[in-house]
């Protein structure tokens, strides 16, 4: 059975300590997890504009890349290194936190709209929308007048451990992902939350 094929994931998130454990940096936490998983590290690189490590899961080599373009410019990290790389827009995973999703949630998807977030309109201005996603629920505030002050908030220690549960959940998945299908990740990720 052929699984769906990766090669470059991406977190989004903003750089520095001040931002490190903000809700908008869950896409860093998924990258990070994975690197720690897999015995990746990451190292600056300034022609992709972010730091950037490569893991080996079973059979597939995967390039991690954390922009530090800030979360409104990730789009421009994402193309320098799709450029060099020339691989085709599918094949990347873009991590990110998600308002629609409560904590405890993640799902994947393939393409679609932004959403009002930051990180993936940019992304979508310079590559397109066909690549595939991974949405961390952060959960909602409840006023769209607040989602700023929201996303650029710890969340308090219940909800960071539920979002950090989906954070493992979802690399767990990982491997069903690229050895099986997306639809199979995709339904088995799903049922979880």
């Amino acid at each position: 059975m052929s699984g769906t094929p990766l090669q470059v994931i991406v977190g989004l998130g903003n750089p520095g300590n001040e931002h490190l454990q903000t809700r908008h940096n869950a896409g860093f936490w998924f990258v990070d997890a994975l690197a720690r998983r897999y015995g990746g590290q990451f190292r600056g690189h300034a022609r992709y504009h972010g730091e950037v490590c490569r893991i080996q899961l079973g059979a597939h080599e995967l390039t991690l890349l954390k922009p530090h373009t800030y979360m409104n410019r990730s789009g421009l990290a994402i193309r320098a290194l799709l450029d060099y790389m020339k691989i085709p827009v599918e094949q990347i995973l873009v991590a990110h936190d998600e308002l629609d999703l409560d904590p405890a949630v993640a799902r994947f998807k393939l393409g679609g709209g932004h959403g009002g977030h930051n990180g993936l309109r940019d992304t979508i201005t310079h590559i397109g929308q066909a690549f595939w996603r991974l949405r961390l629920g952060i959960g909602h505030p409840g006023d769209k007048s607040q989602v700023i002050d929201f996303v650029l908030q710890r969340a308090s220690v219940a909800e960071e451990d539920l979002i950090i549960g989906a954070v493992s959940n979802a690399v767990e998945h990982l491997p069903v992902f690229l050895d099986q299908s997306a639809e199979k990740a995709m339904h088995a990720l799903h049922t979880r939350g």
